[in-house]
């Protein structure tokens, strides 16, 4: 079901607005990677540290327009660290972070969000006693514009009809499954270019897991990039245009994420291959 929504480009009408693109490629084909084409979003030659421990070694990554990139990586490789890096909760000791060629370094997250950066953080973190729609708009509080973020937040209750049955809802009362939905919406509805999403399948159910990647797939065919550290590399690689394995804070292992998806290093390591089974036995 999942890879077919990724493979099919299923949307309503684009969402589309200040800083959302219009025309991008169909879902079955990802941007060109050439350097003619800058990169949205650039780590490179990141190195950070918390105290004296180093988080990162010279990590470099790239998410360009119109792309679903998942890094992927175990507990403690330093995914979450990545995203505080690009939301700027964390400043690298060394390196460089651009976003549309522009460097983030020096700001603040509430100017990195500006900028057109969204974020899904881990564990949805929504304003629990305040009620769906509050929670929405308050996506959009850097926004001055009523008359469009009303228009956006009815285009969110049609993009997540189960955030449309629960608008009047305390967030606090929903499941699982539906925060994921409604933190997913309210980063929308600051109408970002690149989406920023921390482990967005955590703790939910197989239905709401599928759910969840079936709507990444549909808002990037929307015309938002996505930049999504996973756990679950089969289902993350499945709608993804490029992946990124990273291990202790380092790169080692990215490329397309079809070829990804048939690496045996992938499937040993994440998917139960061969090599996985040995070590089992």
């Amino acid at each position: 079901m999942i890879a077919t929504v990724a493979r099919s480009g299923l949307a309503p009408s684009p969402l589309r607005g200040e800083g959302w693109d219009e025309g991008l490629p169909e879902r079955t084909t990802a941007p060109a990677s050439s350097g003619a084409r800058q990169p949205l979003l650039q780590l490179k030659k990141v190195n950070s540290f918390y105290g004296p421990v180093q988080a990162h070694f010279d990590l470099d990554i790239e998410v360009r327009k119109g792309q679903i990139v998942s890094l992927l990586g175990g507990n403690a490789s330093g995914k979450s660290t990545t995203m505080k890096i690009v939301l700027g909760l964390l400043k690298p000791r060394s390196g460089e972070v651009n976003f549309n060629g522009e460097s983030m370094l020096g700001l603040g997250t509430p100017q990195i969000i500006r900028k057109g950066i969204g974020s899904v953080p881990e564990a949805r973190r929504l304003f629990p006693a305040m009620t769906v729609r509050e929670n929405l708009l308050m996506g959009a509080y850097a926004r001055s514009d009523r008359k469009a973020v009303a228009e956006d937040l009815e285009r969110m209750l049609e993009l997540f009809p189960r955030v449309a049955e629960r608008i009047e809802f305390q967030a606090g009362t929903l499941s699982g499954g539906e925060q994921q939905m409604v933190a997913m919406a309210r980063a929308l509805m600051g109408r970002p270019q690149l989406i920023c999403m921390d482990e967005p399948t955590m703790g939910l159910s197989p239905l709401y897991v599928d759910k969840v990647l079936e709507l990444i797939a549909r808002i990037n065919g929307q015309g938002v990039s996505v930049f999504m550290v996973e756990q679950n590399a089969s289902l993350a690689l499945q709608i993804a245009h490029h992946g990124y394995v990273l291990q202790t804070g380092r790169i080692v292992l990215s490329g397309p994420a079809r070829e990804l998806l048939a690496d045996a290093r992938i499937r040993d390591a994440y998917l139960g291959g061969e090599g996985a089974a040995r070590t089992a036995s």
